[in-house]
């Protein structure tokens, strides 16, 4: 959520920010309001100044030997009242400001990083470096093909659990991806993360203040009869993991790492990836989450994105970095690095994790922060991928393709897979 007092002091700068992302704001409405809310907040706190002096007033009078019924003292009693009265009627007033306020910033996204290259869309993204050679030829398949002569998934069987775009792995499918779980888990736990197993159901403060709402509740599946929704990223439980807290700096940074199944109802994107592991309105994900100082937070970025890489390398699974343009970015993020893994079959590179660095966007939403010295202030947050499980699972397939039908694994994934190779059934 963005910083009130900037609201009201420099709005321009706001629009202008908000401008690199391709929106055209009018904040003239919500700075009023903002200040209003603030004058309302004098007012009442002068009052209850007011109001303390006089109760003062009333008993070092009563203590000076005055009667408690003489009437110097009940006209200051009843000056205290019409004090508390008004007190009242300001802190009603200024609560439903509050709530306008709070419901409208709510919707507006992270301002971007000075350091995020401007740009309209995924076309503007700049790429930053690439590692591996990608595998190319003619005679190479795609994964939902390979996974099929496989015996991988169940995708028409799936249908008839649920619904389009839900998919049941099998045998060595079902295993490989376990396999991958165990395996990053392991990774990252060596790097200094804390394992996390988080409940999946979540409630709406966790989603707001992850910012995933009010702006993506179409996106997400929500249970009809309890305030709580399907977890769309191990990143909401994560951030709420601390909502409401001050930590003491001597804690940061905190890193955890979460698997989760992940649900979204990938509202829109109909017609795109339909067959395999790609876009699916369930799939299992490992997320890495940051909590640090403001001080650190670059240098957390390129850390958390390097520690993302490391898997992809130790699975020797060629891949770019590219870093979102503003037009591109998340809703929360105020700059952004996509990790795109090469899937030979289809001959392209496709998303497989994205690291954010959110500022304190989500810890001013969230209310965490850290104490330094005699005073609090928010600290900075970051996620990313580490990694999507089903779309690494479709990089395996397509890089390790052999011609006679099996899959070579990668020697890292080995002993957690318990074979080499995958062999036609």
């Amino acid at each position: 959520m963005l910083d009130q007092r900037l609201l009201r002091d420099n709005p321009e700068l706001i629009s202008q920010q908000l401008g690199r992302r391709g929106m055209e704001v009018d904040l003239t409405k919500l700075q009023l309001i903002a200040k209003q809310e603030r004058d309302l907040e004098e007012q009442r706190s002068n009052l209850q100044a007011e109001g303390n002096r006089t109760g003062k007033e009333v008993g070092m009078l009563i203590k000076g030997g005055a009667a408690p019924d003489s009437d110097e003292v009940k006209a200051l009693r009843e000056k205290g009242n019409r004090i508390k009265q008004q007190v009242a009627v300001l802190e009603e007033e200024e609560k439903g400001l509050e709530a306008k306020l709070r419901e409208q910033l709510l919707a507006l996204p992270n301002l971007p990083s000075a350091d995020a290259p401007d740009g309209k869309s995924e076309a503007d993204n700049v790429e930053v470096k690439r590692w591996g050679d990608p595998r190319q030829g003619k005679d190479l398949e795609e994964h939902w093909q390979l996974a099929d002569r496989l015996g991988l998934f169940e995708t028409e069987r799936s249908v008839r659990i649920a619904q389009s775009r839900f998919i049941t792995l099998m045998g060595d499918g079902a295993r490989l991806e376990r396999a991958l779980i165990s395996f990053m888990l392991d990774l990252h736990s060596t790097k200094g993360y804390t394992e996390v197993m988080p409940p999946i159901l979540v409630n709406s403060a966790s989603l707001t203040g992850s910012g995933q709402l009010p702006k993506f509740a179409e996106e997400s599946f929500r249970c009809a009869d309890d305030d709580l929704w399907l977890t769309p990223t191990a990143e909401v439980p994560l951030t709420s993991l601390h909502r409401d807290e001050v930590i003491a700096i001597e804690q940061l940074p905190l890193k955890y790492s979460a698997y989760t199944p992940c649900f979204r109802r990938e509202a829109g994107s109909y017609g795109r990836d339909t067959r395999g592991l790609i876009r699916l309105h369930q799939f299992n994900k490992v997320e890495l989450y940051w909590f640090c100082h403001p001080d650190k937070s670059a240098e957390a970025h390129e850390q958390l994105t390097r520690d993302a890489e490391a898997v992809l390398e130790a699975l020797e699974l060629p891949y770019r970095r590219l870093e979102l343009c503003t037009g591109d970015m998340g809703f929360s993020a105020a700059r952004t690095y996509d990790l795109e893994v090469w899937l030979p079959g289809a001959g392209s590179y496709r998303e497989i994790s994205s690291c954010s660095t959110c500022g304190d966007f989500q810890a001013r939403r969230s209310a965490i922060r850290f104490k330094e010295g005699k005073g609090t202030q928010l600290l900075h947050t970051l996620n990313g991928s580490g990694l999507a499980i089903g779309r690494t699972m479709a990089a395996l397939l397509e890089n390790g393709q052999q011609p006679d039908g099996s899959i070579q694994l990668p020697a890292a994934l080995v002993p957690y897979f318990g074979r080499e190779r995958l062999t036609p059934q």
